[in-house]
């Protein structure tokens, strides 16, 4: 913004009263920012420069309260956002690409294929666009896509997010989630202080590589070597993401493997139930299977909950995003 008002012959400080009007006041026009003068928001826009408010073309509302929003994007593909209201939270899953090209097998999102990579406006976009986006308390990067392998768009919506120039959200109220791409994973713990969530769903080696290809170019055990280097004194969350497979990785043998592997770290692990999605035979974990597996772990010091299942009964819950809509309206037009 310093640039732009720079190279426009502005004042210094309106770039500061831009980001006023974007971050904090949410304006939807340029000539809403009456303190510039009406020359300065003439030459914005004479230049080409919008808000860029882009709303959902769509949203589906589950049972639960769950809101799952459709946004459009220029490539023909569209991405979901989905709204987590709970009591006192209300938390906005947001997506960091068109689609993923990891490929887990356990994914629908996967499934969709790769079709591009999401612009920080794209990512923002999804925060300010939804009609409850005042009310949100937590963000997460755990819709479609590998965040951290749309690195450089990412890390310039988690500045706007958490800057003091920005929406200054406290890191804490925001979480990445990863499946371990190494290639950024170090330019994230140095460059941001939010959350990190680290997909794990096998502590091992083989079975892992079934499930998440990603594990031959980045061995889950490579990446928690590097998650033991940084210092976690600093005040943010590390957390081990494990949907549970009945008769694959929720027995005895699964949670000791798990405690070997991460012993030493101050983590936790977020236990998911497996959402069924088609040619995929992989069944979902009973209920008091995965109750024993957090128990076990707890009752050998490592932290582990259930991660409440929400809006299933309209695919959006954790691994059944792949723009269900869009692939609905192509097969019927």
């Amino acid at each position: 913004m310093q640039d732009i008002t720079t190279a426009l012959g502005m004042p210094k400080f309106a770039a500061k009263q831009i980001a006023q009007w974007l971050y904090v006041k949410r304006v939807h026009s340029i000539d809403e920012m009456t303190n510039l003068s009406k020359e300065n928001r003439a030459r914005l826009e004479a230049d080409g420069y919008t808000i860029g408010y882009e709303d959902p073309v769509d949203a589906a509302h589950s049972k639960d309260g769950t809101i799952r929003y459709l946004f459009a994007t220029p490539v023909g593909k569209h991405i979901e956002t989905v709204y987590l209201p709970e009591h006192e939270r209300a938390t906005l899953c947001i997506s960091s690409q068109i689609g993923c090209k990891m490929h887990c097998y356990f994914c629908m999102t996967g499934k969709q294929g790769f079709n591009g990579q999401l612009t920080s406006h794209q990512i923002i976009n999804q925060i300010f666009a939804i009609p409850e986006s005042l009310t949100l308390t937590n963000l997460v990067f755990m819709g479609m896509g590998e965040p951290l392998d749309n690195w450089e768009e990412l890390r310039k919506a988690l500045d706007i997010i958490t800057a003091p120039w920005g929406m200054a959200w406290s890191p804490k109220r925001v979480t990445v989630s990863t499946i371990g791409q190494m290639q950024h994973l170090s330019d994230f713990l140095r460059e941001s202080l939010c959350n990190l969530a680290v997909s794990i769903h096998s502590p091992f080696a083989d079975e892992r590589l079934k499930l998440m290809p990603v594990q031959g170019a980045y061995p889950i055990s490579d990446v928690i070597a590097l998650l033991k280097t940084y210092d976690w004194t600093h005040q943010r969350e590390l957390t081990f993401e494990y949907i549970v497979f009945r008769g694959v990785n929720d027995d005895i043998r699964h949670a000791q493997e798990l405690l070997r592997l991460l012993k030493g770290l101050p983590c936790k692990v977020n236990l998911i139930r497996f959402h069924a999605i088609p040619d995929v035979d992989l069944q979902t974990s009973d209920v008091k299977a995965m109750e024993s597996f957090r128990d076990y772990l707890c009752q050998h010091g490592l932290m582990t909950t259930i991660r409440a299942s929400r809006g299933e009964d309209i695919y959006a819950a954790c691994g059944m995003l792949s723009s269900k809509k869009e692939e609905e309206r192509r097969i019927k037009g």
